[in-house]
């Protein structure tokens, strides 16, 4: 079985968004073992500036690194990240599961994106469009794109 974590930044405190991602959380149970590591998003102010934000960036990046297990596969959700479509996911994961190093990890960055550090360590850099989405979002569609990918690859029909 997958062993799949997901490092994303910030706490999601919106009912709304908790709710849909644990609905795909509970689904992804048959699939693999799902982990969640939520490193604290810095605090900056109302108008940063670039030198403030790439401080923060910095910091949680630290924290990051130190999620990522050694071995894993890393993929990175970025604007820069190239676009695949839902295909893509069945083919990663069943990847993965067939590698000998069942650890697949994803970085969703928090309201300024991700450092390049973090960039940097992935063999993967991920978009999920041309669009701008609350990162919280981002990650009950990255959960959502897991399932699929599953739902994919055994053939069901949640793929139309």
């Amino acid at each position: 079985m997958l062993n799949i974590k997901l490092i994303c930044v910030g706490k999601m405190r919106e009912r709304f968004y908790i709710d849909a991602f644990e609905e795909y959380r509970k689904r992804l149970g048959a699939y693999c073992r799902l982990e969640l590591i939520e490193p604290a998003e810095q605090r900056l102010p109302e108008r940063p500036s670039q030198a403030e934000i790439d401080a923060a960036l910095d910091r949680e990046a630290g924290e990051i690194l130190k999620a990522i297990p050694a071995d894993a596969y890393v993929a990175a959700l970025c604007v820069e990240g190239k676009e695949y479509p839902s295909e893509f996911m069945a083919e990663l994961v069943e990847d993965r599961e067939n590698s000998g190093k069942p650890k697949l990890c994803f970085v969703v960055g928090g309201s300024y994106g991700l450092s390049n550090r973090v960039k940097e360590r992935a063999d993967l850099r991920l978009s999920m469009s041309k669009m701008t989405f609350p990162h919280h979002l981002a990650r009950i569609m990255l959960a959502e794109q897991l399932y699929r990918g599953y739902k994919i690859k055994e053939g069901a029909r949640y793929h139309k």
